[in-house]
């Protein structure tokens, strides 16, 4: 049997294979899921993959399973049980991001009707997303956004050549 050739970055890892296969450039199924994958690309900025997907379970624990709703009420008191967390990243800065981004979304929801009926209204341009996704969320800077996008799917994300989830971009 044949094993499938990936982009090198997850290659011959299971946890960064399996969100390679299952995840990477996937669309979410609900708002809490965009949450949780908007946080995630916030915590990995300047770390690596392997050591996010490693505490993942222990964000889920954190984090009420990124419901939306629940985060979205999360006081001081319970950012300072996160801070003192050593099961996730304990950045501050991150927390904060993510805390005030939750209060976004439940906002979003309230104009839109859900987040991704909010981020189908956006344009497909990265520099477009960018703008608009700074304006309103914290931590989302170029980066961080573009990563978001590609593991949402908005833009496909670049798979390498030798990848079975390759694609050939038409002309």
């Amino acid at each position: 049997m044949s094993e499938k050739l990936r982009c090198s970055w997850c290659q011959g890892d299971p946890l960064l294979e399996a969100y390679h296969d299952n995840e990477w450039g996937i669309p979410a199924n609900s708002d809490d899921e965009l949450f949780e994958r908007m946080s995630m690309q916030i915590f990995q900025a300047g770390l690596n993959w392997k050591m996010i997907l490693t505490k993942r379970e222990n964000f889920n624990r954190a984090f009420q399973g990124f419901r939306v709703a629940q985060v979205a009420q999360f006081g001081d008191g319970k950012l300072q049980e996160l801070l003192g967390d050593a099961g996730i990243i304990r950045n501050r800065q991150k927390l904060t991001a993510v805390l005030h981004n939750a209060t976004v979304i439940r906002e979003i929801q309230k104009e839109f009707g859900s987040f991704q009926k909010y981020l189908d209204l956006l344009p497909n341009k990265l520099s477009e997303l960018q703008t608009a996704l700074r304006k309103r969320f914290k931590f989302m800077g170029p980066e961080v956004t573009r990563m978001f996008v590609f593991n949402i799917g908005k833009i496909p994300p670049p798979h390498e050549k030798q990848c079975w989830r390759y694609q050939r971009k038409s002309v």
